[in-house]
């Protein structure tokens, strides 16, 4: 009796975890997709960098609101609309490159590079089964000091001794730091350490965001 109860059990943990990871990753394609069309659409209206700031700053405060709603239809509705934001603050950093010889061929590059260390970090975590919950204090001292180093590529651009590889190292950081992130969100979701698919389309999502853009930066730094 024991024995079909805890296999009962398991098997209930196993259909849960399967359905949130079933519908992250439906949920996380639809707002990337999202988000090429409204950076599309930032790109195509030439917002400047003024309005890309707003919509930065506007999403980013989105972020601590979803939680309160991620177990409701208003959730979803918010998720889009940081994605949808996050979109339009990216057109024109995109379009940025997009004006350079080689722009589109820098920008379809970081978008399949993108593509292809998540799709692989995150097969290789539900292949293995590996359980990354050991990574969490590692990644978020690391995220302390990407941000310290963010702000002093930031704060030495105004004062002008902005120092380009210093920038692009700190991008390499942000890679490996997100893949990082990737492998940790992944294995929390099929070990019950997340168990809502809207707060963990949002940790993805970030994560895909920043690698794109650190990607992108890399690259048009090594074509020019």
């Amino acid at each position: 009796m024991a024995d079909t109860q805890y296999l009962t059990g398991t098997r209930a943990a196993e259909l849960s975890t399967n359905k949130v990871l079933r519908n992250t990753y439906l949920l996380l394609s639809m707002t990337l997709l999202f988000t090429a069309v409204t950076a599309g659409v930032s790109i195509a209206l030439g917002l400047s960098h003024m309005v890309s700031l707003v919509c930065f700053l506007v999403a980013f405060g989105t972020i601590f609101v979803i939680p309160r709603y991620q177990n409701s239809m208003a959730g979803l509705w918010l998720v889009f609309l940081f994605t949808g934001l996050m979109g339009l603050s990216l057109g024109p950093l995109v379009n940025s490159y997009l004006q350079t010889a080689a722009g589109t061929q820098v920008v379809i590059t970081a978008a399949g590079l993108t593509g292809l260390i998540f799709c692989s970090l995150s097969a290789y975590t539900l292949m293995t089964r590996k359980d990354f919950s050991f990574m969490a204090g590692f990644l978020m001292t690391g995220l302390w000091i990407l941000i310290g180093c963010v702000l002093l590529v930031l704060f030495g651009g105004l004062f002008g001794w902005y120092y380009q590889p210093f920038h692009l190292a700190v991008s390499g950081g942000i890679v490996i730091l997100m893949s990082g992130f990737i492998l940790f969100h992944t294995s929390q979701i099929i070990h019950g350490g997340e168990t809502n698919y809207i707060s963990a389309t949002v940790s993805l999502y970030v994560t895909i965001y920043n690698l794109f853009t650190s990607l992108l930066h890399i690259l048009g730094v090594m074509d020019d």
